[in-house]
């Protein structure tokens, strides 16, 4: 078995056609498909039912897939591993953020591409469901987001730091001057919110339903930018993590009146796999802006 061949298969079952597969290799489709027989001989098994001139993964396909889309992934992080050793400031930095994390992750992009000009940074925004999926298939290095604490055996959670959720609003909102917010006061205030299925907004509906309150909702975002921009310029109000509006001059937070109301923010690592010097490095400039704030 040959690492050429687990990179044939991976290509055929992505894209289902060898001929498009064999392309996107740089190689015939009579040497992808001899290459693809002789790992279903070796394996004892069949990869792919052929139906004509069409082809279809098999069971023993998926779990194959599973494994080979691994060891490929493992073989790329060793070669970057080696890299780094030549150069720690050059190679890839990909980067999972949930969407509560952006205002704190903009102010550490200029100054790290500025001292590591040789690291390309990816940024993927997500739900922390969706990005710990890409985590788990290396599609990551690691993930940024406000999290619950998990027992999950394959990610370990690095705590960052810990901040108030807190009602916002513009400071030329007459509720800008108030000390502090009950919970029954502010669900009577017309509020945008993150949308459903953001780990915050979860966190938010828990928050009123054990106090059996139901919201004043007029709009639902799943862009934390432009429900911001919605709230700096006009009478809305919403609810937020406190770090959350770093860099936004023209609003305010206020304190709401409730006992647990903090969230812990975490970085998300694949456990036991190799941390690359770009993520760590990353880290450091997160941390000195964020102290600097």
């Amino acid at each position: 078995m040959e690492l050429r061949q687990l990179q044939y298969f991976v290509k055929a079952a992505e894209t289902m056609n060898f001929t498009e597969a064999a392309a996107a290799v740089f190689i015939t489709q009579s040497t992808l498909s001899q290459q693809i027989k002789q790992l279903e001989e070796e394996l004892g098994m069949l990869l792919f039912d052929r139906i004509g001139k069409h082809v279809r993964i098999t069971e023993a396909g998926h779990i194959f897939l599973t494994h080979a889309r691994k060891i490929l992934n493992d073989v790329q992080r060793s070669k970057q591993a080696i890299s780094e050793l030549q150069n720690a400031t050059t190679g890839e930095l990909n980067l999972g953020v949930s969407y509560a994390f952006t205002s704190l992750l903009l102010p550490a992009l200029a100054p790290f591409s500025t001292k590591y000009p040789g690291i390309k940074i990816f940024i993927t925004y997500g739900s922390p469901e969706e990005l710990e999926k890409k985590l788990r298939l290396a599609e990551l290095d690691m993930i940024l987001a406000f999290h619950n604490e998990s027992d999950d055996e394959d990610l370990e959670m690095q705590e960052l730091f810990s901040s108030s959720v807190v009602m916002v609003v513009s400071k030329n909102n007459p509720l800008a001057q108030l000390k502090k917010i009950s919970l029954e006061e502010l669900a009577r205030l017309d509020l945008i919110l993150p949308g459903k299925g953001f780990s915050s907004r979860d966190f938010i509906n828990d928050l009123f339903n054990r106090k059996k309150i139901v919201p004043n909702i007029k709009i639902e975002l799943n862009d934390v930018h432009s429900l911001l921009a919605l709230v700096e310029n006009g009478q809305w109000a919403t609810i937020l993590n406190e770090k959350a509006i770093i860099g936004w001059n023209k609003v305010t937070a206020i304190p709401i009146e409730s006992k647990e109301i903090k969230r812990q923010s975490y970085i998300l690592w694949q456990k036991g796999v190799y941390r690359k010097r770009a993520a760590i490095l990353f880290i450091e400039e997160l941390m000195r802006v964020m102290e600097s704030e």
